[in-house]
């Protein structure tokens, strides 16, 4: 089985999120994704709670079988990207293990700790953001192209911080567009990100 890592804040998780999980299953890249949000170990403005993000993305998922969730990085707050990796790895011994990132973190990936480990040892699934070019994604680690895999799959640009502008202002009816139905339940529930 072909899992994929996919990390971030999701403060909130958002369509687009979902989006690039079910295309990356249903375009035969992989068998399942799961999706692990961040611990606070980045210091962000108006992050949610780490128990809050994680039942939202996990609300988002549930009707999916190849979609999940992992609270991981959430109990373990100073773990690297690579020690995820390997983490995952141990857990499922017998599957590959990939690693989902957009392109623009890929730009700033030499920069992460041990990142010639990941390239190494773990496939790298490349979403492509806001007209990156393949090419330049191509060269960026002339080296290590063997575990570089750049898909057809493309992520519109979503600034999550817009999203929360418009939940502080009740824009819900504009929000019905860009999230799952229920996450949207979740925030105006909970009255998520309205201070």
């Amino acid at each position: 089985m072909r899992i994929g890592i996919f990390g971030g804040s999701f403060n909130p998780p958002h369509n687009m999120h979902l989006e690039i999980g079910k295309e990356l299953v249903l375009r035969n890249y992989l068998d399942k994704v799961i999706y692990l949000p961040t611990g606070n170990k980045y210091p962000k403005s108006g992050l949610l709670r780490d128990q809050e993000r994680y039942q939202m993305v996990k609300d988002m998922t549930e009707e999916y079988s190849y979609l999940e969730v992992s609270d991981y990085e959430l109990k373990n707050h100073l773990v690297y990207t690579y020690q995820t990796l390997e983490y995952f790895k141990k857990i499922y011994p017998k599957n590959e293990i990939y690693f989902i990132l957009g392109t623009d973190l890929y730009k700033q990936f030499s920069t992460w700790r041990n990142y010639q480990r990941i390239l190494e040892n773990f496939p790298i699934l490349i979403i492509l953001r806001n007209g990156d070019s393949i090419c330049e994604i191509e060269n960026l680690y002339p080296d290590i192209k063997k575990n570089i895999i750049i898909t057809d799959i493309y992520s519109l640009n979503v600034s999550s911080t817009m999203i929360r502008e418009d939940i502080k202002n009740h824009n819900f009816d504009k929000l019905k567009e860009i999230l799952p139905e229920k996450v949207l339940e979740d925030i105006k529930n909970n009255h998520y990100y309205e201070e």
